[in-house]
């Protein structure tokens, strides 16, 4: 009996035994299923697939300190982003408290973490780019949309030569806001931007030359700055076109010009003559003409030689002379001339004669020339402004008189003035003249035909001569609207009848 019992005790504490071994190995292996283990580098993003994971699980465990996890359920992916070196613990638990697995993290950190985190503080401040580690390289990937950052990027990575590569590109999406910009700006709303392939290109219609020139200069503002890559600076590729404004705005054809205001010139021209003579005269001087002549004759026939003298004389201006003269002259010419002219345009009005002269030429022949006298007259008006009653006037006044005619030809004097004033619409100037006076005054002076051997000579003469002359200019502008203003007046001046 006692040794039944013995055998039965035997029997139940080896089946105990053997199930507490089967339970412990089966909790082993399941727990060594639970368990996975990750090393991680600094600088290195990771995504780990876990698609098993029930919904509604959290982590816990000391794995905060080392690493962040974030878990996208859609896709069933954690991702690990590195913080410091070190080892930590994350226990997946499900919504029982239950573990669903656990995860030994390790995280390392090699020269290229260093770069990584290096490149990442210093593009900290640009958008839409991302810093990875990745088979043993540095990579910069993503978008940017400005020009600028991508040049920081390149300046960036080249002080990391062989150990970064440069992914990053421009958005096309920075082109279009750039043209959007640009439209903005011009605030025209007949002129569109639009970006094609690096290039934006104006359209549309400008009111004139100006307001189209000046839209590709705000245009110009917004090109980008030039993007240089390495391979361009070394040579090694070719360098990228450039952004560039085309414009293709077509200008509108303005209004024909209106035509230039009228403007009436009316020029005076006055010259006053003014001369005085006084003379007195005696004289007394007898001439006498001596005629005393002797001659001789001989002939064959006659019996001697003749001898005939005679003497005769003449005695001339035996009476004496007594002139007195006094003389007084006063001569007023006036010259008045109208000229229609267009506004900025020149005017010229000629009223002159050609006097002829015989002139002896090569082998005494003579030939004819003239000497041209009259008024010759140029006037350039200009308003001052639209609104402006105000003409400026750029003057060349030329008057040629004749004085005489001599034995070499016509005496001519000549009077010229150039000027340019401002005169106000319907009133007059006196733009220029000229004035002279000359006096004279003899003694005792003998006349031309007076004899050199005077019997007697008595001889006494006093004259005096006085002459003047002015020359004035006045000029009278009048601004019109048509031509035929002003008609009427001169109808009646020269009593015209339609």
């Amino acid at each position: 009996m006692k040794i039944l019992t013995a055998k039965l005790l035997m029997a139940v504490f080896l089946s105990t035994q053997f199930s507490a071994f089967v339970y412990a190995e089966d909790e082993v292996s399941d727990k060594t299923n639970k368990v996975e283990y990750i090393d991680l580098l600094m600088g290195s993003i990771e995504n780990k697939d876990y698609p098993g994971l029930p919904s509604g699980v959290t982590f816990e465990g000391d794995f905060r300190k080392i690493v962040g996890a974030g878990w996208d359920a859609a896709n069933g992916k954690i991702q690990f982003r590195p913080k410091k070196a070190g080892v930590g613990t994350m226990q997946i638990v499900d919504g029982n408290r239950k573990i669903v697995k656990e995860i030994r993290i390790t995280v390392t950190e090699n020269n290229y973490s260093k770069v990584a985190r290096e490149v990442s503080n210093l593009l900290g401040t640009i958008e839409g780019i991302n810093v990875k580690i990745i088979n043993n390289k540095v990579i910069v990937d993503g978008e940017v949309m400005l020009p600028r950052d991508m040049n920081r990027i390149v300046s960036v990575l080249k002080n990391y030569q062989g150990q970064t590569s440069n992914l990053v590109t421009i958005s096309p999406l920075a082109e279009k806001k750039i043209a959007e910009y640009i439209e903005k700006d011009i605030n025209n709303p007949e002129i569109h931007c639009r970006s094609v392939n690096g290039k934006f290109i104006l359209e549309g219609w400008a009111g004139d030359g100006q307001e189209k020139s000046k839209a590709e200069v705000i245009a110009k503002t917004y090109v980008p700055d030039e993007v240089v890559e390495d391979c361009v600076a070394l040579g090694k590729c070719n360098k990228p076109k450039l952004f560039s404004v085309i414009n293709l705005i077509n200008v509108k054809e303005g209004k024909a010009p209106e035509p230039g205001k009228i403007v009436r010139m009316t020029v005076h021209y006055v010259e006053l003559q003014k001369d005085y003579e006084k003379s007195f005269r005696f004289q007394w001087m007898p001439d006498l003409d001596d005629g005393a002549k002797l001659e001789f004759g001989a002939g064959d026939r006659s019996p001697g030689a003749s001898l005939v003298s005679s003497i005769t004389g003449t005695i001339s201006n035996l009476l004496p002379k007594l002139n007195w003269a006094k003389q007084h002259g006063f001569a007023r010419v006036l010259q008045s001339s109208s000229l229609l002219v267009i506004d900025g345009q020149k005017g010229d009005i000629r009223s002159t004669i050609r006097i002829p002269y015989l002139v002896a030429g090569p082998q005494g022949v003579q030939s004819t020339n003239f000497e041209e006298a009259g008024m010759i007259t140029t006037i350039t008006p200009k308003v001052t402004g639209a609104r402006s009653d105000s003409v400026r006037l750029q003057m060349d006044f030329s008057v040629k008189s004749l004085l005489g005619i001599s034995s070499k030809g016509p005496l001519i004097s000549n009077s010229q003035i150039q000027t340019v004033v401002v005169v106000r619409s319907t009133q007059s100037a006196a733009v220029g003249g000229l004035v002279q006076a000359s006096t004279g005054t003899d003694f005792n002076k003998l006349p031309a035909e007076v004899s050199k051997n005077p019997i007697i000579s008595l001889y006494a003469s006093k004259s005096f001569r006085r002459n003047q002359s002015q020359f004035v200019v006045f000029v009278t502008p009048q601004i019109q609207s048509t031509a035929s203003e002003g008609a009427e007046q001169i109808k009646q001046k020269f009593r015209l009848r339609d």
